[in-house]
């Protein structure tokens, strides 16, 4: 093989390495846009607690970004093995950082969710409790009698 092949290779390798990082960078930021807006997550315009929720939750979804990170992640992968980023620290931080406001998300909508089904039965049991109303009403009435054999 002559040097102008050697040097032919490691200039494409250079190409190569650069539209992976370039790949990775993209990825992560479509990612990042495909998460929820915090003003979605924050502001609400229901009318109780339970319209509240369901906005939330649905505020709650990830989108395409996990497909986006996966990506990121792959040809990440693939170029830490290659050995075709001279630095990819950055690259890490920013998957990994990903990757916690993900699991952030996740772990909100779960609790979000387990609030969603109990708020209602909550809600049911609260007007359920306390003494029943004819109790009242009888208990009342009583009340009247008593005063008007006075």
């Amino acid at each position: 093989m002559s040097q102008a092949t050697l040097g032919d290779d490691e200039e494409l390798f250079g190409e190569a390495a650069n539209e992976m990082r370039e790949d990775v960078e993209s990825s992560l930021a479509d990612a990042w846009s495909a998460l929820p807006d915090a003003d979605d997550v924050w502001e609400t315009d229901a009318d109780n607690v339970l319209g509240a929720l369901n906005g939330l939750n649905s505020a709650l979804e990830v989108g395409d970004a996990e497909d986006h990170l996966r990506d990121a992640k792959k040809w990440f992968t693939m170029g830490q093995r290659a050995d075709a980023f001279d630095d990819a620290d950055d690259l890490e931080a920013d998957i990994e950082a990903l990757e916690d406001a993900m699991t952030d998300i996740a772990e909100a909508g779960e609790q979000v969710g387990e609030l969603t089904s109990t708020i209602p039965a909550l809600r049911g049991t609260l007007q359920d409790a306390g003494p029943a109303d004819d109790a009242d009403d009888e208990s009342a009435d009583a009340g009247d009698d008593a005063e008007d054999e006075e």
